[in-house]
């Protein structure tokens, strides 16, 4: 069923903005890191890693101790101990994770919710996993059911509209500050998804040219040519800043990375030329100072919100919609795994009821139909019966031994069970009697 599901990870919920820096692995290291999934056991793993979160998704019949195994592949990654780490990983199981990731995938989870980056970046992961062999029946059916739900909100909420227009509202403030985009300079400090989905809209309306830079050098370097785009070591962001029209922060690491006296100076070498700030970040990346700057023009999201005429009313409505819709959608896929965990059972019984009845036309040839069915009902019914009539024996009833009632309670469990399966009514009659009836079947001993 679903209690073999499993997530850890840490996001911008949970875990502080230099610890996901170290904790995020880029595409090349996706391989090396699913390695160690399997050397930890595991056999059904994606390991999701984008700006504002890194997880993996798995299956294990053992789900808390495989999570534990995958807390200290992640501990390792970011040189801290298991303990430090800990508190700021987050780990869910059974329909829980499920949920989980259902809201990642229709972008539930994300810091700015209906965006759309996450749905792509975790069917990439869930290549890499098929591609190392770390899937299953299991995950797949999963992730399948994710992008099913994931497809329904897209088709019947406005969700994605929020992020849309917040975007759109950047570039027609760009467009109002700096007129033709295609002279413009743009530079991204940061690598949140919400400063790449800005930038993907500016470049979209013919942002000249692109510089990205991050705290960490080296996912700044692989990040600009996925986005064939510039990149500048941090410690160079001054000379970068002053050849910017446009800069869009997307850090999220809890301190201000552009201050107002960096700004200033650029601003001076850029003899006063307007520069328009997005700080796309949560927590903001912009100290407050610099929109006191002249020439400095600074938006954060909820600006470009306004900007956008996105009532928060709006925006919850839909989220509100989307949610209904992944919970049916998990409601299903739990139902669904049911299901298909009672098919042995299912199988089984058939199995056994046409082996006593092949055992009954091969003992009793040539008895007509009546006969033939009520020989094959008695016998279906013996063992049943039997079961029963031992429960009763043990609940204290009818002179037999007392067990503290609870053989009273597994009988009646059983006799609810019965009732259920076979849609029995109390008026259906008395109880067939499984001994009597076989011990007046032709041809069989007394016992």
């Amino acid at each position: 069923m679903t209690s073999s599901y499993f997530v850890i990870g840490a996001s911008h919920r949970t875990c502080s903005g230099a610890i996901r820096d170290r904790l995020t692995t880029e595409e090349a290291e996706v391989p090396m890191m699913l390695d160690r999934l399997r050397d930890a056991g595991l056999t059904q793993a994606v390991w999701l890693s984008t700006c504002d979160r890194v997880e993996v998704q798995a299956v294990d019949e053992r789900p808390h101790e495989a999570a534990l195994a995958v807390a200290g592949i992640m501990a390792e990654r970011v040189g801290l101990s298991e303990p430090d780490l800990a508190g700021q990983l987050y780990t869910l199981t059974g329909v829980d994770a499920v949920r989980h990731v259902f809201a990642v995938a229709c972008s539930l989870d994300s810091q700015i919710v209906g965006e759309p980056h996450i749905l792509g970046q975790l069917k990439a992961a869930h290549r890499h996993a098929a591609t190392a062999g770390l899937t299953g029946p299991a995950l797949e059916s999963l992730f399948q059911a994710a992008y099913g739900a994931a497809k329904r909100v897209r088709r019947e909420t406005p969700i994605a509209e929020g992020a849309t227009s917040l975007v759109a509202a950047a570039v027609q403030v760009a467009r109002d500050l700096h007129g033709d985009l295609k002279r413009c300079s743009g530079l991204l400090m940061g690598l949140g998804d919400m400063g790449a989905l800005v930038l993907d809209g500016l470049r979209e309306a013919g942002l000249g040219r692109l510089t990205v830079a991050s705290p960490v050098d080296r996912r700044a370097e692989s990040a600009a040519r996925r986005m064939d785009s510039h990149f500048v070591p941090w410690a160079d962001l001054d000379s970068a800043l002053a050849g910017a029209d446009i800069v869009v922060t997307a850090a999220g690491l809890g301190r201000y990375i552009l201050s107002a006296q960096a700004l200033g100076a650029a601003l001076k070498r850029r003899r006063r030329r307007p520069v328009f700030v997005v700080d796309a970040a949560i927590p903001a990346d912009v100290d407050p100072a610099v929109a006191s700057l002249d020439e400095a023009f600074v938006y954060d999201l909820a600006d470009l919100e306004r900007v956008a005429l996105q009532g928060r009313v709006g925006r919850e409505a839909a989220t509100k919609a989307a949610w209904a819709i992944v919970d049916e959608a998990v409601a299903a896929f739990a139902r669904h795994r049911a299901e298909r965990a009672a098919v042995p059972a299912v199988a089984a019984l058939r199995a056994h009821f046409e082996a006593e009845r092949r055992r009954l036309l091969d003992e009793h040839r040539g008895l007509d139909a009546a006969a033939a069915t009520r020989l094959l009902v008695n016998r279906l019914l013996h063992g049943p019966s039997e079961a029963l009539r031992a429960m009763a024996a043990g609940d204290g009833s009818e002179g037999g031994a007392d067990t503290g009632g609870a053989g009273l309670v597994e009988r009646a469990a059983a006799e609810r069970l019965l009732f259920q399966l076979f849609r029995l009514a109390e008026s259906d009659g008395p109880q067939i009697d499984g001994n009597e009836d076989e011990r007046r079947e032709p041809g069989r001993e007394v016992q």
